[in-house]
């Protein structure tokens, strides 16, 4: 195969810390090569330093960068535009903050068109549609139009592999592609990827966390710790023998798949109970607006949380469970049904009566980034919640410096330093966003936690610890938890009892085990077969 890319050397400093050290790898033409690492490890300032699209403060230090023998760092700007998205293409790790919110996507999909392959007109949005088809989004003629908060997480990521792909380049850079993706539309998109990369020579730098990903996907893998290069492999060596101590730690933190948490006693009543609810958005069409049907996001669900117990609820982006989970928090109203709390009804209270409940209902939500202020440091955005809802020791009152205790405390729960409590959301990693996200949301004692997504950006080292750490705080505090997630690989280490979405309904339920080892319903037979796995050979 000829050598695609080139990079030599490469290091990148912020000051003084060098944040990549001396990182050299090459990629070969229709060759996926995977760089793997925890969270804030270097690969992806090593991905922007190849686009060179560093943020201000970072500088190359040394090294160079090669596509097909040109120096990409001898271009100038305006050669670089003509590189960045025709010759090389990126998808980052959170579409949320990366599409336009007042464009929709079909309009930023034919940017990329326009400016480098020069579409225009019907022929746009023929290529559009087409793409959006390609990356399975449903009703793409329709959807085109629509704008990305109209749009679940994993549909986002799919519009961001839509405009990396747009222009057929040579080179495509994966920044946790499938991160927020479902695993039967993870399987499309991985399949897609292999179709691409064979059909037209495409040369893959996939960056992910995701081992099982790795296994599936990548030819050569990279392990990469502190900003350096500890081993390069192929795939089945790296697998089989290991060299390193870090490489063979990430792939023992793969959780286990034979390993299953022993049912609660459910003799007490529930802490949460959902009876039959609905949660319908109109469908409202011509001049006047009128109702002309309804989305049905949730149709009819029914489910119990035990004290002290997980429910995974589990299903493809846009069936319904991220909607379920904002009913049970009354962000989302209720169409029709019942929602209990301890027994007491929460789907109808007034809003002034519903505040006392905020405490002891709390949620991790999918994206940390936009969930949180920017404009807030991480001391204020996890105190925040204890002061406004009173938060406090025995007596329901901290001292100014008894909350500093307590914040500290929490994030070395959730594996930060109290160094981390003066800076702000934008200057983390994504997996360390998520964890300042837990740490908030276990700040305020709660009862139930609705996790909504809460591992997706964390590598499989931080995840197993954070897993962790949430059964911990189980264990300690007594917390149940409504477990929204599309990883089939975790919930056995997580999870209690499993519920199954599809289309708004639950299609099948019951201890984790039984799910798992015998599903009964072909919607669940399907998602469990498309688990991307190591292989037992490897």
């Amino acid at each position: 195969m000829s050598t695609l890319l080139q990079v030599q050397n490469l290091s990148v400093s912020v000051g003084q810390q060098c944040l990549v050290d001396g990182v050299s790898f090459h990629i070969d033409a229709g060759e996926v090569f995977a760089l793997v690492g925890e969270s804030g490890s270097g690969k992806s300032v090593t991905s922007l330093a190849i686009m060179r699209l560093l943020s201000d403060g970072l500088h190359i230090a040394s090294g160079d960068v090669h596509l097909v023998g040109q120096s990409l760092f001898t271009l100038t700007e305006a050669q670089m535009n003509g590189v960045r998205g025709r010759r090389i293409a990126m998808v980052f790790q959170e579409p949320q903050s990366s599409l336009n919110p007042v464009h929709t996507i079909g309009r930023q999909i034919g940017e990329v068109l326009t400016l480098h392959r020069k579409r225009s007109g019907a022929e746009l949005k023929q290529d559009v549609i087409a793409l959006l088809e390609e990356v399975g989004i449903p009703d793409a003629e329709q959807r085109a139009s629509w704008y990305p908060h109209q749009l679940s997480g994993g549909q986002k990521q799919r519009v961001m592999i839509a405009m990396a792909l747009a222009c057929e380049p040579e080179l495509l850079i994966a920044d946790e592609p499938t991160t927020a993706l479902d695993v039967t539309i993870q399987k499309q998109i991985l399949n897609l990827l292999n179709e691409l990369r064979k059909k037209r020579q495409l040369g893959i730098l996939l960056i992910t966390h995701d081992m099982g990903v790795v296994a599936e996907m990548a030819d050569r893998i990279a392990v990469m710790r502190h900003g350096q290069l500890l081993e390069q492999a192929p795939r089945d060596e790296f697998f089989s023998s290991p060299k390193h101590e870090y490489s063979r730690q990430l792939i023992h933190s793969l959780p286990r798949q034979d390993s299953f948490r022993a049912a609660i006693n459910k003799e007490q009543t529930p802490l949460l109970e959902m009876t039959n609810v609905c949660v319908w958005f109109a469908q409202r069409k011509g001049v006047l607006q009128r109702i002309a049907g309804y989305t049905k996001a949730v149709d009819g669900i029914s489910l119990t949380i035990g004290h002290g117990e997980t429910l995974a609820l589990v299903g493809e982006s846009g069936s319904g469970k991220s909607t379920a989970g904002r009913a049970i928090l009354r962000l989302t109203p209720t169409t029709s049904g019942e929602v209990l709390f301890n027994g007491l009804r929460i789907d109808q209270l007034h809003e002034s009566e519903f505040i006392d409940l905020r405490k002891r209902i709390q949620v991790i939500f999918q994206d940390p980034f936009s969930s949180m202020n920017p404009r807030m440091t991480v001391r204020e955005i996890i105190e925040e919640g204890m002061i406004s809802l009173n938060v406090g020791g025995n007596d329901g009152k901290w001292s100014k410096s008894e909350r500093e205790q307590e914040i500290r405390r929490i994030l070395q729960r959730v594996g930060l330093e109290a160094e981390h409590l003066d800076r702000f959301p934008h200057e983390f990693s994504g997996g360390q966003r998520q964890r300042i996200a837990i740490a908030r949301a276990i700040a305020v004692k709660p009862q139930l936690i609705i996790c909504d997504e809460p591992t997706s950006a964390l590598d499989v080292s931080i995840r197993g610890q954070v897993l962790q750490l949430l059964q911990e705080l189980q264990q300690e505090m007594g917390l149940s938890y409504l477990f929204i997630t599309h990883d089939l690989s975790i919930i056995p280490h997580i999870a209690h009892r499993v519920a199954v979405m599809k289309d708004g309904k639950i299609v099948e339920q019951g201890s984790t085990e039984a799910v798992m080892q015998n599903p009964q319903h072909e919607y669940t037979q399907q998602l469990l077969s498309a688990v991307p796995m190591i292989p037992e050979h490897v």
